[in-house]
């Protein structure tokens, strides 16, 4: 079976045709446009690739997802999160999370972090600068883990009606990023968001309560979630009161 090559105006094959091997590649080639974009992730279809090779199309099977009311805050997390309560009403130091203030900077240190062969990771320039279009445009968020007024850590991802496909992660302080997740779980939750996108199965994302979803049943509620009223996105900061009480 040969690998489809797309055109600009090709469409996406059928996430159903995806390879067996290697896991989950769909086609090939076409453009990082934010129509394009935002075509392949209404199908539950994400772009991975590394720099000097053609942009690769992915719908892997299974997909980890996280469910929001499934999300696991860890004894540690929470600890760490109560301290951090303390120390503020102490004033010894300020933790805030924030959304979409330093969305290049959260890109660029997930793109830092990122390793080669590392899946759904590998921000390559050209995917740094198709991310920070979409942000522009509305679709693109992310979430901010800021210390002492300093960045610490954070994520991004994109948001399409009432689905999450999150991108990558960085740290550069202690659960820095699992602070700001755990707050992305709480936001979306009230929003109605159910599920947030992790694209590959790993044992760390397990270990925060994500699960394995086959491809059918994940392409069939990416359908349905991403015609769901949108997300009301604002810039601002996240309370740590409200993860606490998840």
């Amino acid at each position: 079976m040969r690998l489809p090559w797309l055109l600009a105006d090709t469409p996406f094959p059928p996430v159903e045709q995806a390879f067996a091997e290697p896991p989950g590649l769909l086609a090939a080639g076409a453009d990082l446009s934010i129509s394009r974009l935002r075509c392949a992730y209404s199908q539950g279809i994400f772009p991975w690739y590394s720099t000097g090779d053609p942009i690769l199309w992915w719908a892997p099977h299974p997909r980890m997802v996280l469910a929001c009311d499934a999300f696991h805050v860890s004894h540690t997390l929470r600890k760490r999160l109560r301290q951090i309560a303390r120390s503020q009403q102490a004033g010894n130091f300020e933790v805030v999370v924030r959304v979409d203030s330093a969305f290049q900077s959260v890109l660029q240190g997930c793109a830092r972090s990122a390793s080669p062969g590392a899946p759904g990771t590998w921000i390559t320039p050209e995917m740094q600068r198709a991310y920070e279009a979409w942000h522009l445009a509305g679709d693109a968020h992310s979430i901010e883990t800021w210390v002492n007024g300093q960045l610490a850590g954070g994520l991004y991802g994109v948001c399409l009606g009432q689905m999450f496909f999150g991108e990558s992660m960085f740290s550069q302080a202690t659960d820095a990023s699992k602070i700001a997740l755990a707050h992305l779980v709480r936001f979306l939750g009230r929003q109605g968001v159910r599920w947030i996108d992790c694209q590959m199965e790993t044992d760390h994302l397990a270990s925060l309560g994500a699960a394995p979803v086959g491809r059918e049943a994940f392409a069939a509620h990416v359908r349905q979630a991403v015609t769901g009223p949108a997300v009301g996105w604002s810039t601002g900061w996240l309370d740590h009161e409200g993860v606490l009480r998840t």
